[in-house]
């Protein structure tokens, strides 16, 4: 943000500022030409966020009809057009290069690489990748910022703060919190156990305000829970203890997940040719899954409901968890587009209502949620943004038994995280 003392060049900026927003230079509020900038960049997020999600409903009622073995046809289809988009427009890349990019670029990410992930991410989310939207609303949004910054000629941490603002509007406007998706913009960064660039909070909270009215009022999405769990309240020390087991819980399936993906990593490096060979095979093994484990398909918005109000039984929600760890690290590693948190997320809660099944007695929101916290905080190593999500998603207001969870899950994570680049440097890899 700004410095104390600005110099003379900063000065001038900031009369530029205050010319081009109509304010006075001197005011009495703490009302400022950052704010309006802020709000400016989260409703800009919001408003791409929607046009995105609605093209994505269209398309994905449209490929939904397809079902059974038809899926071994369309869905590598699907994943030649998704190659050929990326070799034809350039590789979009991935969160870890965002990361990058943050840490050692001064925050600048490039929007010359939108058209290619907007198109492949369209179609892998939609043909039924699992993976969710939410990384490629964090790169485009993220790379407007970086495009206001260089417009207004900004640099240092004005830049990076204007494209950590822009992240959260795009993170919070699929997940519907404000403070989740402003905190998830800065945890993703962090180094080993610190949340670093804290000075981009106020404006990463504000410009997702922005962003979280502008969505909800084109969609109406995130103004009620997106899951339905059955009420829980926490009455009992002992859920404490509880919420302990299953963040261990979910920190072993963190352990088992990515080493599920870095097996699939594997596999595809292997594989030669250009990248639509590639997301062409990746498509047919997530078509012979989806055929398989019709639930493994898609990115586990609405098939977590499925999973609540459905009595399966624990070994069909074993198997199932199983094969969405599996479809999870086919769809990313096999090249096609998308975040994978919400599918964690539905890993999680099938995970947790299958040991409540096998251990009667358990309550079942409390087992599901704090599974599904401790997974994702293991992979993400995001385990306060986590919090912030789950209790918004699913409605729990008791949220300190989730934030147990997720630590344990952040804790007992292997050091060596799954996105590399949160060590902050190739020199740490080594080192530790």
């Amino acid at each position: 943000m700004l410095p104390k003392k600005p110099t003379a060049t900063n000065q001038t900026q900031r009369w530029t500022f205050a010319q081009l927003f109509g304010l006075v230079k001197r005011n009495p509020l703490m009302i400022s030409q950052w704010l309006i900038l802020w709000v400016a960049v989260g409703t800009a997020g919001g408003l791409f966020a929607a046009l995105y999600w609605n093209v994505l409903e269209l398309l994905t009622h449209q490929l939904q009809r397809f079902e059974g073995f038809s899926l071994l046809i369309v869905m590598p289809l699907a994943g030649l057009v998704i190659g050929l988009v990326i070799h034809l427009l350039g590789n979009p890349g991935e969160i870890a290069v965002i990361v990058d990019n943050i840490h050692f670029r001064g925050g600048r990410l490039d929007s010359r690489k939108n058209p290619s992930m907007i198109l492949a991410s369209l179609i892998s989310i939609s043909a039924g990748g699992s993976a969710g939207p939410e990384a490629p609303l964090v790169q485009v949004t993220g790379s407007f910022g970086t495009w206001v910054a260089d417009r207004l000629k900004l640099q240092g941490e004005d830049l990076r703060t204007i494209s950590l603002a822009a992240m959260a509007a795009g993170f919070t406007a699929l997940f519907g919190a404000p403070l989740g998706g402003a905190m998830f913009a800065l945890e993703i960064l962090h180094h080993e156990h610190i949340v670093e660039y804290y000075e981009a909070l106020m404006p990463a909270i504000v410009s997702s305000c922005a962003s979280y009215l502008v969505f909800a009022a084109i969609t109406h999405l995130g103004i009620a829970p997106t899951w339905h769990f059955p009420q829980y309240h926490l009455e009992k020390i002992d859920d404490f203890a509880i919420a302990i087991i299953f963040g261990i819980i979910g920190a072993v399936v963190g352990w088992i997940f990515m080493g599920i993906f870095r097996g699939c990593d594997r596999l595809f490096a292997r594989i030669p040719g250009p990248i639509y060979v590639r997301t062409t095979l990746a498509g047919f093994a997530l078509g012979t899954l989806a055929v398989l484990l019709p639930l493994t398909r898609y990115f586990g918005h609405e098939e977590l409901e499925s999973v609540l109000t459905t009595n399966f039984g624990a070994v069909f929600l074993l198997t199932l968890a199983l094969g969405k760890m599996a479809a999870i690290s086919l769809t990313v590693t096999g090249g096609w587009r998308g975040g994978f948190i919400i599918p964690l997320f539905f890993t999680g809660a099938c995970i947790g209502k299958a040991v409540v099944i096998l251990i009667p007695g358990l309550n079942s929101t409390l087992a599901m949620i704090c599974t599904m916290a401790a997974l994702n905080a293991a992979v993400t190593r995001t385990p306060i943004s986590t919090t912030l999500l789950l209790s918004k998603l699913t409605n729990l207001s008791p949220f300190t038994p989730i934030l147990f969870a997720s630590l344990i899950g952040f804790f007992l994570a292997p050091k060596i995280p799954l996105i590399s680049s949160q060590l902050k440097s190739q020199t740490e890899v080594t080192e530790l």
